[in-house]
């Protein structure tokens, strides 16, 4: 069955180093995630970007590779079409922003409280956001929702987005910092994909998605096949069985993902 739809996160996926669209993971030039792009747009094959940074640049990067749905802030906000449609659960957007609400439910004081000297804010990534509040640091991420639990914030979590570089925080941590986003409990990158899919009429079997956090591998529920780029730091031994890893890195593994999987389903 062809191809229909390819969801894709940016950050250490279809993104090289340095967050560029033309540079692989060493941060030499490469031409072959903007070729996935091109084989998409020949084969009739929609690419929605899903991602973590906030809608404004989300939108911008959309429009950049010229798609008009996009997916923010973790599953958060879904845009089809230029229409907004919010992801967020009990968490509704009105006077105050879910981020501001989430704020004042003292969730991300009790974080910072917890585990001080291994969590703060991702600075300046963590400002002029709409839902999710931007963590970075070291922590247990089981340890972290059970303490929102009993702190009374049982509607919200931590969810892990992958690993950041060493230099983007002082803190003294015993391995890799990671980025971490509290996001309302019924917030997903799979559930904000399954919206898009039945608003598009896609069928699993018709879609791919592409990531390397374990937040990504999580929309491998609802598409028909799921890769993990090579730079992922998670193994295949729990994952669904319709996981597979690509051998090459960032954008390059992207560009293995698309043309395995147009070549396949022809």
């Amino acid at each position: 069955m062809a191809v229909r739809c390819v969801y894709t996160d940016l950050d250490g996926t279809l993104l090289g180093r340095g967050a560029s669209l033309f540079r692989d993971a060493e941060g030499q030039f490469t031409l072959l995630p903007a070729r996935a792009l091109e084989a998409c747009h020949r084969a009739g094959a929609e690419v929605v970007i899903k991602s973590g940074r906030r809608r404004a640049q989300v939108m911008e990067d959309a429009r950049l590779l010229g798609q008009s749905a996009y997916i923010f802030e973790m599953g958060s906000g879904l845009v089809i079409d230029g229409e907004l449609t919010w992801l967020t659960g009990e968490w509704a957007p009105g006077e105050e922003s879910v981020h501001a609400q989430i704020a004042a439910s003292g969730a991300p004081d009790a974080l910072l409280e917890e585990f001080p000297g291994l969590i703060e804010p991702h600075a300046p990534w963590h400002l002029e956001r709409e839902v999710s509040h931007l963590f970075r640091g070291l922590v247990d991420e089981g340890a972290a929702n059970a303490l929102l639990a009993e702190r009374g914030h049982a509607g919200l979590r931590l969810v892990d987005n992958g690993t950041i570089g060493r230099h983007e925080t002082a803190l003294d941590l015993p391995g890799t910092p990671r980025a971490y986003h509290l996001i309302p409990a019924a917030t997903s990158k799979a559930a904000a994909v399954e919206l898009h899919m039945r608003a598009r009429s896609y069928a699993p079997e018709e879609c791919i998605a592409v990531g390397d956090s374990v937040e990504d591998i999580a929309v491998a529920a609802v598409v028909g096949r799921f890769f993990l780029v090579a730079n992922a730091e998670l193994g295949l031994a729990s994952a669904p069985g319709n996981v597979e890893r690509t051998e090459g890195a960032m954008g390059e593994g992207f560009y293995e993902a698309v043309v395995r999987a147009l070549a396949e389903s022809r």
